[in-house]
């Protein structure tokens, strides 16, 4: 065989195997779904300065897509990545991130992303397989730490987000691509009919609701409303703030107001250009990130900015357990949009939701997906119901961040203990770099049970006399205080045949006083027995067979703030202080331990807020009889009173 003819056999034994492998290739992943697929492509990585061996950073690019290959529409899409080597996610297209999170944004343990603009995909039977409307292309820019190129830092997996659809494993395709096919779960109930083309209402601890109620060409007037969902949620001075992605700005409210009235992005931007004719000397605001603020009640029958129902109470929402009427604040603005969005109705509501209070949990809210329109009942008392012109529901969840100290705390004593359980050191934080004064990590020191009355600062005397007295080791430097503006003292006052009583303490440290204050005591085994609470009103929380809810009666449920003392110049600062008894009853809990453990708090909370609680319990000194003779000052009279009252039955 001649040279020529060997080289063209294989020539020709490349170019088939060429073309077999490209009949393979060419046939995408996605052919075999019929559902849901979903692809991780790492398109591109390279160092980036500075120079740091220990922990490097790396540029990284890639790209996430979803298409609906399944039968139905697929309302409001969500995607999870598991990204896992610390990365800064820095630019998104497509897209933006569930936690409302603003870039560049840490998504190190995995990050959530919805749609935007565009929400829903649509299936190939509706559209006729046109993939534009059927899928979208997420491109994602960020950096990444120790993933050396040319290792890839894939995700750990992705899964479709929304509920009603299972994922399986993703399947790796080389070094640098994952892909899945996420199927309807048989087994998954919606509530959507085939009358509502929107997504399912969701429930979570606050809802807040974007209702589109009047629409223009180029504005349009929506109605926020703020609804607390959870029974120990709360918020105080709250501050609500979102993004605006289409240049939109406020030109007037009713119910609520700005942080800070500021046009300037208009009179410079594009606004002032579109707007030429506008008097922006009457717009409120034209920030891209606004906050909003609620109005005090004297505005509430004001003709320009109040007469909104549940508007002007300071920011407070409280529990619909505790007050229905004041569970829920609205407010209206209105909206001005820009081209191209200029037809009556072209809307995107804001993103990136945040919410906020004082002395509060958390909040972490998702994004804005479309539900069917909200209706009201008509203003004049008619029979009839107005309905909104579109409506977007944003479900927002009490979270609790990791490096987040808590806001309030307890204390622990007992009748069979002379000493009590103080705070915890730094129970709601210390400063970083606390003085060689005091030590931020040796444990709270007992103290006499009468101390708690007294100011962190004024009772060092008293506990190094009580420390002295039990021959008790002292640290040197003594630990910091609690540094809470809040603290709970939760005191058990006796143990005998058929039940027995605890006392609860609030004391408020600070210098603002709390109006329509709660807390609520989870007691694990006895709430059950719960026979009477006699200076405050506590019931059984709703729904619930182990937690207490307390807050203070008609006419008296206020907290006081912390005030001078009779001689100011030598007596410590009181603080403000409700407290009362609490009686059980053990025939419907036999088996409780209460001076064992059972007969203290496993959680509380004030005005939503998880409180810390210290980490040991008293314990019996061995001289019961003389503990219980010897009841501390801070709770006399009151054991009396319970006693009265527990014979008076």
């Amino acid at each position: 065989m001649s040279l020529n003819n060997l080289c063209k056999i294989i020539i020709f034994f490349i170019i088939t195997i060429s073309l077999s492998l490209h009949t393979c290739y060419s046939q995408p992943p996605s052919s075999n779904c019929n559902s849901i697929f979903l692809s991780y492509n790492h398109t591109n990585g390279f160092l980036i300065p500075p120079t740091n061996p220990a922990n490097q950073s790396y540029r990284f690019e890639s790209t996430v897509t979803i298409f609906n290959f399944g039968p139905d529409e697929l309302k409001s899409w969500r995607i999870f990545v598991g990204f896992h080597n610390n990365q800064l996610l820095v630019s998104k297209t497509n897209a933006v991130l569930v936690d409302g999170s603003n870039l560049p944004a840490y998504v190190g343990n995995g990050t959530v992303l919805a749609g935007f603009p565009e929400t829903d995909l649509k299936s190939a039977i509706e559209t006729a397989g046109d993939l534009n409307q059927m899928g979208v292309e997420i491109k994602l820019v960020g950096t990444q730490f120790g993933v050396v190129p040319p290792d890839v830092p894939m995700p750990v997996t992705i899964y479709l987000a929304d509920d009603g659809y299972n994922c399986p494993t993703p399947t790796k395709q080389g070094n640098n691509t994952m892909h899945s096919c996420c199927i309807k779960d048989a087994n998954y109930r919606s509530n959507f009919t085939g009358e509502d083309p929107f997504a399912d209402r969701q429930d979570g601890d606050l809802i807040i609701m974007y209702d589109v109620i009047k629409s223009y060409e180029n504005n349009y007037w929506s109605q926020v409303s703020i609804s607390n969902h959870n029974p120990l949620g709360r918020l105080d001075n709250w501050k609500l703030s979102w993004e605006w992605m289409r240049e939109e700005f406020i030109f007037a409210m009713k119910g609520a107001y700005p942080l800070e009235v500021d046009v300037s992005d208009c009179f410079y931007g594009s606004q002032g250009q579109h707007y030429q004719d506008m008097d922006f000397s009457l717009a409120l605001n034209c920030q891209r990130r606004p906050t909003i603020v609620d109005l005090p009640p004297t505005r509430a029958n004001d003709t320009i900015l109040g007469r909104i129902p549940f508007c002007c109470r300071n920011g407070t929402i409280l529990p619909r357990e505790m007050d229905p009427s004041k569970s829920t604040s609205v407010f209206q603005m209105n909206v001005f949009k820009m081209p191209p969005d200029l037809n009556r109705t072209e809307f995107f509501p804001p993103q990136n939701w945040k919410i906020n209070g004082t002395l509060n949990p958390d909040y972490q809210c998702g994004t804005p997906f479309r539900v069917s329109p909200s209706k009201f009942p008509d203003s004049g008392g008619l029979p009839t119901e107005s309905t909104a012109v579109a409506s977007w529901q944003v479900v927002c969840n009490i979270t609790q961040a990791k490096e987040e100290s808590p806001k309030c705390c307890v204390s622990f004593s007992s009748f069979f203990n002379e000493s009590a359980i103080p705070c915890n050191t730094c129970a709601c934080g210390c400063n970083k770099s606390p003085s060689q004064t005091c030590s931020a990590t040796e444990p709270a020191l007992l103290v006499r049970p009468d101390s708690l009355l007294i100011p962190f600062e004024n009772r060092t005397v008293e506990t190094l006399g009580w420390a002295d007295l039990k021959h008790r080791t002292v640290p040197n430097p003594l630990p910091c205080s609690d540094n809470c503006g809040v603290s709970i003292n939760w005191h058990l006052l006796s143990d005998y045949r058929g039940g027995w009583t605890a006392r609860i303490t609030l004391f408020n440290w600070g210098e603002i006083a709390y109006a329509d204050w709660f807390a609520a005591v989870q007691l694990d085994k006895a709430v059950p027995g719960l026979e009477g609470v006699y200076s405050l009103n506590g019931t059984t929380l709703p729904g619930s067979n182990n937690t207490i809810f307390f807050q203070g009666n008609p006419g008296s449920n206020y907290l006081s703030a912390e005030t001078d003392g009779a001689k100011p110049w030598k007596d410590p600062r009181l603080p403000g202080k409700q407290q009362s008894v609490i009686s059980f009853k053990t025939k419907t809990t036999p088996n409780i331990q209460v001076a064992k453990g059972d007969g203290f708090p496993t959680k509380v909370f004030f005005n939503g807020e998880e409180c810390s609680l210290p980490s040991i319990l008293p314990i019996s000194s061995g001289d019961k009889l003389r503990a219980a003779a010897t009841t501390s000052f801070l709770g006399l009279p009151l054991t009396l009173l319970a006693l009265l009252l527990l014979f008076m039955q």
